[in-house]
């Protein structure tokens, strides 16, 4: 997996667990190793054990409101081990753009959690408390208590010539119960007022993949995260592999429909899909066979998805059981009517209907 060589992504599969496979796993945290309060079912025994395999772990994150020792701490907590050092957050991505456009003592306005000012502080910068004190930049990362007045004061900075600068422009964040707005959802809210576009520095700039590359001396890293469009695409801009995780924001059906910049070299249900072999998806006579499943193209550009062997799960499945979806991945992207709308699906056996019932898709 080497950038323009590559396979197709998911065609090639990852023989061994991708553990073994890479030297370096660069995790995002939301929707990978948490939910909110809560760790992923599972995901801190599946890194200590892919660390027990050899794979060393980094944490990239486009939440800004915490800084890297607190989150340091809670991923302790929920007995991930870590130490700031291992954490690269996009205030901190933010905070080193600026310095470097205005100079080290540039005063700043941060919008945000704590982990915002923290980071501005930590380079250098000086941080101030309104638009009044001149700030010659605006940094807005996600807070979940920012409100009215830190928003006022962005705006009236922002039209005053400040330059408006994103930590991300993620439009939500994971929770128990489901997406809730993040902060690009509240960097638009300046953004339409000012009728300024502001500049985003976190995922998908490869910026903080390449910081953390850089921190560990990775030479074989992996890009683990939740969503297409700053993880997975945050990999492709740093030619970097990645594996999407279902246990965040981006569902089955997302995926199908990924455009080529954002599409996963490896997906699994959640990271300890690290721990796991990922099979190939081969192309057979006009069909697409992954595992035991096949996709054959049917009539009016549906897809076909069947079981062809059970191979033993108790799942009435193979493998991890998203060989059927892998298969159908590959099938969609390699087909020009990609780009016309959402694929149909055909459900052509009751392992297939409950696969697609799994994922969440439903049959056409």
């Amino acid at each position: 997996m080497n950038g323009a060589t590559d396979p197709p992504p998911l065609a090639a599969g990852c023989a061994e667990p991708p553990a073994r496979a890479f030297d370096v796993a660069l995790l995002d945290l939301d929707g990978v190793v948490y939910v909110g309060p809560e760790a992923v079912p599972g995901v801190p025994d599946a890194l200590a054990r892919a660390r027990t395999a050899g794979l060393r772990l980094g944490f990239v994150t486009n939440n800004a409101s915490r800084t890297p020792e607190r989150v340091a701490a809670l991923l302790t907590g929920l007995g991930v081990d870590a130490g700031p050092g291992d954490v690269i957050t996009s205030a901190q991505s933010a905070a080193t753009v600026v310095r470097e456009r205005w100079g080290a003592g540039a005063a700043v306005l941060p919008v945000g959690g704590p982990g915002v000012a923290a980071a501005l502080r930590a380079a250098g910068l000086r941080v101030v408390a309104g638009a009044d004190d001149g700030p010659v930049a605006v940094v807005q990362g996600f807070g979940p208590d920012v409100g009215w007045q830190q928003l006022a004061e962005a705006v009236v900075a922002v039209r005053a010539g400040a330059r408006h600068v994103a930590t991300n422009a993620d439009v939500t964040v994971p929770s128990p119960r489901g997406p809730v707005p993040g902060n690009g959802a509240l960097v638009a809210v300046v953004q339409a007022v000012t009728g300024v576009p502001p500049l985003v520095t976190g995922k998908p700039d490869p910026a903080m993949h390449a910081e953390c590359v850089r921190r560990t001396g990775a030479r074989r890293p992996l890009v683990v995260g939740d969503r297409l469009d700053t993880d997975i695409e945050g990999a492709h801009r740093a030619g970097v592999p990645s594996l999407l995780v279902l246990s965040g924001i981006t569902g089955a059906a997302a995926l199908l429909e990924a455009e080529p910049a954002q599409r996963p070299h490896l997906v699994a249900p959640d990271a300890a899909g690290l721990l796991a072999v990922h099979p190939p998806v081969v192309s057979d006579g006009g069909a697409w066979r992954c595992g035991g499943w096949t996709v054959r193209p049917g009539e009016a550009g549906a897809l076909q998805l069947s079981l062809r062997e059970r191979g033993g799960f108790p799942d009435g499945g193979s493998g991890d059981g998203l060989d059927g979806l892998r298969a159908l991945c590959v099938a969609r992207w390699s087909r020009p009517a990609a780009s016309g709308g959402p694929a149909r699906i055909v459900a052509t056996d009751a392992p297939a209907r409950r696969a697609l019932d799994r994922w969440g898709m439903a049959p056409g």
